[in-house]
């Protein structure tokens, strides 16, 4: 346990970031649609978010094994604050065309710092949880789901954050404030967290980005579809909707979103609780399973209420409150699985590549959501994500039934 305090900054200086990313997001979404930008072209601002999110995360665990996980933090937070500031700078004057390069390459950033920030916090669980490759695997599963759930928890508060600010400080303003928090919690890091922290005790060369183990590789699969189902309708489709079609001002899309990934990170970090039985990789590969299925149903069903013309409102709330409730669960369990399958020294590669191919799927969705809108509204975003759900489902059923991953 001589890495938890280390651990305990790390995850610190993640939430600080989370809840600045989730107020970005909503900024960014809600400044430019109010500017006249298509659902599509707010889909482009993120295009270069979730491409550096794939080599962040295919790069960023192999550098964190060879010089620790302080320097993957400290990347990540230093990212974001040149991001915020380069958005800052952002002038009415330019042409569109430029405005959206310059707005895609601070996303870029923004998307790099991220996943810096994600990886080191998620690795370092493993190296604190009190357990070896044969260890306690229900604490790892705790300690695994409370850390995303209180992520997410608060990157709803940053959705609300960042509507508010909106609203009352302006643009320019927000961004200002938010650099300025983090380059506080940065000074922080600087003198609390450990060098080694994260390091490999053997080398690991670059053949070991892609990774050789069958359990992976098929979870790492079935995540692209699965969270490329969030985001095809959470990115773009949802706040657009809620805002040209309900009405609903900055602030109240703000804050619904806010509700949703808030009740979405509780209910993953009360995932140990509900899935009692789910104590080593055997029992959460047919967890896995069994929930993607569950979930595939969810929004067939919203696209038909709204095709057969249920109350939209009543279909979006209602339909989505389920949505994140079974979407929560399978997200814990695929966190869980990915470090129960990792090796204890290489868990930053694994890792790694693992959100890599999370990062693949919010890059399809973010795409796709935009694309989907602009088509056939909502509607088509909820098919789109019904169909991404029961890919990732198919997948899941290739993860064997041993509770130790296999070599391919």
């Amino acid at each position: 346990m001589s890495d938890l305090k280390g651990y305990i900054n790390v995850t610190i200086a993640y939430w600080a970031f989370t809840l600045t990313d989730g107020a970005l997001r909503m900024i960014v979404l809600l400044h430019f649609h109010s500017l006249g930008f298509s659902p599509f072209d707010i889909a482009l601002l993120f295009l270069l978010y979730e491409v550096m999110g794939v080599l962040t995360n295919l790069f960023g665990g192999w550098l964190a094994s060879l010089f620790g996980l302080r320097l993957s933090l400290f990347a990540g937070l230093a990212l974001q604050i040149c991001a915020l500031l380069m958005l800052s700078a952002l002038s009415p004057e330019w042409t569109v065309g430029f405005s959206v390069a310059y707005v895609m390459a601070s996303q870029a950033l923004s998307g790099g710092a991220k996943d810096f920030t994600k990886m080191s916090s998620k690795s370092a669980v493993k190296l604190v949880a009190g357990i070896g490759d044969q260890g306690d695997e229900s604490r790892l599963f705790k300690w695994v789901a409370i850390l995303t759930g209180s992520k997410n928890a608060l990157k709803g508060v940053g959705f609300f954050l960042g509507g508010f600010l909106l609203s009352t400080v302006g643009f320019k303003y927000a961004l200002y404030g938010m650099a300025a928090v983090l380059f506080i919690i940065l000074i922080y890091c600087l003198f609390t967290v450990g060098e080694t922290m994260g390091k490999a005790k053997n080398k690991v060369s670059i053949k070991h980005l892609l990774s050789k183990s069958r359990e992976i590789n098929f979870l790492s699969a079935a995540r692209v579809f699965l969270f490329g189902s969030r985001d095809v309708w959470f990115v773009v489709g949802l706040p657009v909707f809620l805002s040209a079609e309900l009405g609903w001002n900055y602030s109240e899309v703000g804050t619904f979103m806010a509700a949703w990934v808030i009740g979405y990170g509780f209910i993953q970090a009360s995932a140990p609780k509900l899935l009692p039985g789910t104590k080593d990789a055997l029992s959460g590969a047919k967890a896995a399973r069994l929930w993607a299925f569950i979930l595939a149903l969810l929004p067939a069903a919203m696209a038909l209420g709204l095709q057969v013309g249920i109350e939209p409102t009543l279909v979006v709330i209602g339909g989505l409150g389920l949505f994140a409730l079974v979407f929560a669960i399978n997200s814990a369990v695929h966190s869980y699985l990915i470090l129960a399958y990792s090796d204890h020294d290489q868990v930053a590669v694994h890792v790694g590549f693992y959100y890599m191919a999370n990062a693949v799927g919010r890059l399809a969705g973010t795409l796709l959501s935009g694309l989907a809108y602009q088509w056939g509204g909502l509607n088509a975003c909820l098919i789109l994500s019904a169909i991404m759900v029961t890919l990732a489902a198919v997948l899941s059923l290739g993860l064997q039934t041993t509770s130790k991953p296999t070599s391919s």
